[in-house]
């Protein structure tokens, strides 16, 4: 299961820079330099918009999720018991109306 955390995109600063990578038109992903990580990503159909693996980010806990996208595609064993929205596939509709 992957937990990503969406933010304004001049919000986010990587240091050191380590330049995006991309293989996939439309998307620009970075990664550490030094073990692989990723570190964040930034998607076309999301403009103005940064998400960051919720894995690299010390206050991780202080980030309230506010969706679960993909919820059609989840693994059989996994319950979250909250009542937040779950759609289907993408959420990019709803992603790009709060930004």
């Amino acid at each position: 299961m992957a937990a990503f955390a969406a933010f304004p995109a001049g919000s986010v600063t990587l240091t050191p820079d380590p330049g995006p990578f991309s293989t996939v038109a439309g998307v620009e992903r970075w990664f550490c330099r030094s073990c692989g990580s990723p570190l964040a990503a930034r998607f076309d159909y999301l403009p103005d918009q940064i998400y960051v693996p919720i894995g690299v980010i010390d206050q991780a806990d202080t980030i309230l999720p506010a969706m679960h996208s993909h919820h059609g595609a989840r693994l059989s064993w996994l319950h979250i018991d909250d009542d937040l929205p779950r759609p289907d596939a993408s959420a990019r509709d709803a992603l790009n109306s709060a930004s």
